[in-house]
């Protein structure tokens, strides 16, 4: 793509997209101008809906891939080439609803007991305890922890976006144990194997990996399992959504909103209005 791939770039960086997004939308715009093996300036629509449809018909790329082409091709034209007419039709591809599965409180404590590791059970702690993406945890500075207020500083989250979120008791010791045993470097407060930079999302995943296959879980369980779990339980536990959906960071309450279909207990707490009927409560009926 040349000097449109720098122009991309440059876009993307002015826009303050994450480094892992901006890595994405750049591969899946050079995929689709290799697979013409044409300029994007010489591609339009029809070139567009093509690609689209290989990747549905031939490659049976899954929706979430499928979204993120869209997106990449949508800013190419819309944002770099200024050619917003040319995607204005194509459409989004339809997300399927798949609930995530989600740990009971029992099967979180099992992780945290499996793990050897300190550095690594403190961080997987952090995404439960305090709903963070694993990311967010691994990117954590000493100075985003304040003690006295019982407060976590979320830097520059998903959208470049600030957020403060609780730090509990037992996280705190935790923490605190960690820092004893470690006396991490600053400004990390989980240092990776490179000087001056943060331990990897990856090197988290692969400890976690391997704790789920010795607990024997047959659910899916990722790092994001335990943000699902934060989540959720708070819903269970009679936490407004709304303090939920501040806590994730999430932009729309409507994101947050899917956790109510995953948590049966809230269901199950949830009065039928035929309970309702001639009772004091139900008088809002009338």
């Amino acid at each position: 793509m040349g000097s449109i791939r720098d122009k991309m770039t440059a876009d993307l960086d002015l826009r303050g997209f994450a480094s892992t997004t901006k890595k994405e939308y750049l591969q899946r715009a050079h995929n689709f101008v290799a697979y013409h093996r044409r300029p994007a300036a010489e591609l339009g629509e029809q070139e567009i809906r093509e690609f689209l449809l290989y990747l549905v018909n031939e490659r049976r790329t899954g929706s979430a891939t499928q979204h993120m082409y869209v997106a990449a091709i949508k800013f190419l034209y819309a944002t770099t080439l200024g050619r917003p007419e040319v995607v204005a039709k194509i459409p989004w591809p339809k997300r399927p609803q798949i609930l995530p599965d989600i740990l009971t409180g029992e099967e979180v404590e099992r992780i945290f007991q499996q793990i050897a590791s300190l550095k690594h059970r403190a961080i997987l702690m952090i995404a439960y305890g305090a709903g963070l993406r694993i990311s967010e945890a691994c990117a954590l500075k000493v100075s985003d922890l304040d003690s006295k207020r019982m407060l976590i500083h979320v830097h520059e989250g998903k959208r470049s976006k600030d957020r403060y979120v609780m730090l509990s008791e037992r996280l705190l010791d935790t923490l605190r144990a960690y820092w004893k045993v470690v006396r991490p470097q600053p400004p990390f407060l989980f240092p990776g194997a490179i000087p001056g930079r943060s331990i990897t999302t990856s090197a988290v995943q692969r400890v976690l990996k391997q704790v789920v296959v010795q607990c024997k879980f047959t659910k899916r369980v990722t790092a994001h399992s335990l943000r699902h779990g934060f989540a959720t339980h708070l819903l269970e536990a009679g936490t407004d959504i709304r303090v939920i959906q501040r806590l994730l960071g999430h932009a729309s309450l409507q994101t947050t909103a899917r956790y109510t279909k995953v948590t049966e207990r809230h269901i199950g707490r949830t009065k039928s209005p035929l309970d309702l009927l001639g009772t004091k409560e139900g008088e809002v009926l009338r």
